[in-house]
């Protein structure tokens, strides 16, 4: 009889396979210590490790086709990044030096300190970059511990599809076991935001996170189930479930197939009204992915990839050839540049108070007016990028008018200065908000005076909202996106914006989930910003979906406060939908 094991499904699809379990897990390192005469010679097993790191990830790296996505390589990029950063490739020669240490426990004790920097983010895709240090010193110590004999998930040759077992994996464990045809991975720790989990979804391989103490459930060759779509894991499958999921994989790859032939489909609801659909991106590759499925430009480019894993913040030039590069490859489609949003917990942030709450304190657009010494290059780079094609500026985490005008007054005067000295601008750049904090959005109708354009932060405004970490296992049943406070925010903030005649779109999570599209029709919104995973999904939604007549159904609902019967109407608002089987 099958049994089975809840998770959180990170990467959809179902996979059928016998169990291969990885052992390399979190690695033991022990402390001693060593006598002045050898800190040299530790200080140089040290350094061959990590060059020993850095070879193995370029030879994972020469391994990835050409046609594979961008961003598979550019996680790769970041370990390697990682490798030469001083953090990572000095600091522990410091501690052992300092403390006569052995390289394991230095290595330790500065990963732990990284780990905490990290956890006291309060962006959720920045904490879980606590993973890629997790898996960078995993890489190294295990090299220092087995005397360069560093582990890699290699599988034996077989001719059965394999499901991967481990306590966690790291981008570049996935790339080699992707090499291998692994058919799904299952994982004691790890999030949807994790890298590995990114990369899952881009390589379409189904994924399991989170089912603790996996191992000692499963057996090595036991034949398995991975449903990625709700996150369960059976074992040891009868005749009638194996097959009843054998239809299932065949129904998904038949509906795969058919979202493919959207791409170059307008997004049109059935009534006619014109929908956007712009793609959110982290890395200059994913550009490759967004026109894959048609995207019509990029709604938010996250800065942060610039200014990470570096003792110092990048340059203006720096910056402006990022920017300029990306600007050209979209080939006229607009591109919109959030300004950096981080805290002020970097090393090259010249900090002059540290808020006892990293959550509520000096980060994102706070942070650039604060120093801005860092802004001040920023704002520059996107205004001299901004002649190389349609750019617009995007400012993360207002709170009132007066930052604002700030922000627009520092703008001006970086215009003064670039006419001044001659080098061209759009004299028109487009400058908009983030709206992600309550006190925003209830004044919303003051920022539509100010700005021209807005973009609505779901994935902040709901932790806002409800007062919840939702990257929190103690509070994050909390996170609620159809919370009724929540839903009339979103409802006011796309009203006015459209009452001050200026764009207003989505770029949180809500707009990534298709099961959620035809509610935020409902609320009247018509620009979407989301992964390019999941577009084609969104697009398929949205072309089969009448707007007026959703709107209708759900305005009384907004109105009444019956959170029961508004989690069931929504519910409804899909029940007509042509089935893809996702």
């Amino acid at each position: 009889m099958p049994t089975a094991y809840p998770g959180i499904g990170v990467s959809r699809g179902i996979a059928i396979g016998k169990a291969r379990i990885l052992q390399h897990g979190q690695v033991e390192v022990l402390e001693y210590t060593l006598p002045t005469s050898q800190l040299d010679s530790e200080v140089q097993r040290f350094r061959h490790a990590l060059a020993q790191a850095r070879e193995q990830l370029l030879q994972i790296r020469a391994r990835i086709p050409g046609d594979t996505p961008g961003n598979i390589a550019a996680f790769i990029e970041t370990h390697l990044l990682m490798l030469d950063d001083a953090t990572l490739a000095e600091e522990p020669e410091a501690i052992i030096r300092a403390q006569h240490c052995n390289a394991e426990w230095a290595l330790k004790l500065q990963a732990d300190a990284l780990l905490r920097a990290f956890a006291t983010m309060d962006d959720a895709y920045l904490k879980t970059r606590c993973d890629d240090v997790i898996h960078v010193v995993r890489r190294v110590q295990q090299l220092l511990l087995q005397g360069g004999e560093g582990h890699e998930p290699l599988l034996e040759e077989s001719a059965e599809p394999r499901i991967a077992v481990a306590a966690d994996l790291s981008p570049g464990d996935l790339v080699l076991l992707h090499q291998q045809n692994i058919s799904a991975i299952v994982t004691e720790r790890g999030g949807p935001l994790s890298h590995t989990a990114i990369l899952a979804r881009s390589l379409r391989i189904p994924a399991i996170v989170g089912i603790p103490h996996v191992h000692d459930y499963i057996n090595n060759h036991e034949w398995l189930v991975v449903d990625g779509n709700h996150g369960t894991l059976l074992s040891d499958p009868d005749a009638a479930t194996t097959h009843f999921y054998q239809c299932k994989q065949a129904s998904e790859q038949a509906a795969y197939d058919r979202l493919q032939t959207l791409t170059d489909q307008a997004c049109r609801s059935s009534d006619g009204i014109p929908i956007t659909l712009q793609a959110n991106i982290e890395l200059p590759e994913d550009i490759a992915e967004l026109k894959r499925v048609g995207a019509e430009g990029v709604g938010l480019y996250r800065t942060e990839f610039l200014f990470l894993n570096r003792e110092q913040a990048p340059s203006e030039e720096e910056q402006f050839t990022a920017y300029r590069e990306t600007v050209e490859s979209l080939n006229g489609a607009p591109l919109t540049i959030r300004t950096l949003d981080l805290g002020a917990d970097k090393a090259f942030v010249p900090v002059r108070h540290i808020s006892s709450n990293p959550v509520l304190g000096l980060r994102a657009v706070r942070l650039c007016l604060n120093e801005t010494s860092l802004f001040k290059p920023q704002l520059r780079a996107i205004l001299r990028a901004s002649v190389y094609g349609p750019v617009q500026l995007l400012i993360p985490m207002l709170t009132n008018t007066g930052e604002i005008d700030q922000c627009l007054h520092l703008l001006n005067t970086l215009k003064r200065e670039l006419r001044a000295q001659h080098i061209p601008f759009d004299e028109q750049l487009p400058v908009g908000g983030m709206i992600e904090i309550p006190a925003a959005a209830l004044c919303v109708d003051q920022f539509a005076r100010r700005l021209d354009f807005l973009a609505i932060g779901t994935n902040d405004l709901i932790q806002y909202t409800l007062a919840t970490d939702r990257i929190d296992e103690a509070v994050n049943h909390l996170y609620d996106p159809l919370n009724l406070a929540v839903l009339r925010l979103i409802r006011h903030i796309i009203r006015s914006a459209n009452e001050a005649e200026i764009p207003v779109s989505l770029c949180g999570e809500m707009a990534a989930t298709p099961s959620l599209t035809r509610l935020l029709l409902a609320l009247g919104l018509t620009r979407f910003s989301l992964p390019p995973t999941t577009l084609l999904e969104v697009k398929h939604v949205i072309n089969h979906s009448n707007i007026k007549l959703l709107q209708q159904q759900i305005h009384e609902l907004l109105q009444c406060g019956n959170e029961a019967l508004l989690r069931q109407t929504i519910n409804e608002l899909n029940s007509d939908l042509p089935e893809l089987s996702f």
